[in-house]
């Protein structure tokens, strides 16, 4: 992804190693019951070009469709109209390195809910760090 573009806002990037299996990684970011453990309810199910909808406590329902999966490492969703959400995983012997990648930020736009990009780009990206964190806890339990 070109973050050099006019009216583009670097990616949210965040890589962790979890003392877990790359299996149970996966099954936590690709799986219906594996989200909803850590980061919202939701009607997911791991087949390109599925529609499915996170549930987003008061912002309500989110729509988002599979864009590529590739078991058990890489899985791609558009988020809303404008975000797109990537899991890259790879395995470290027994523990796995995963990379968040929470992109389609622009200037330009503002979400759903009427929030300038620019504005709500770092609250995401605290809130990601919290999310990661409970998927650290629910994959390494």
């Amino acid at each position: 992804m070109n973050d050099n573009a006019q009216g583009s806002l670097p990616d949210i990037r965040q890589t962790h190693v979890f003392n877990a299996p790359i299996q149970k990684v996966w099954d936590a970011v690709a799986t219906s019951e594996g989200i909803a453990a850590w980061f919202m309810p939701n009607d997911f199910k791991p087949e390109e070009g599925y529609e499915f909808h996170l549930e987003a406590g008061p912002y309500g329902s989110s729509p988002c469709k599979v864009t590529e999966i590739d078991p058990p490492n890489r899985l791609s969703f558009l988020w809303g109209k404008d975000w797109t959400l990537t899991f890259e995983l790879a395995d470290l012997a027994g523990k796995t390195e995963i990379t968040l990648i929470h992109s389609g930020w622009d200037v330009d736009k503002v979400t759903e809910f009427g929030q300038s990009h620019t504005q709500i780009r770092e609250n995401m990206a605290q809130g990601w760090a919290g999310l990661t964190a409970a998927l650290g806890k629910y994959v390494e339990a």
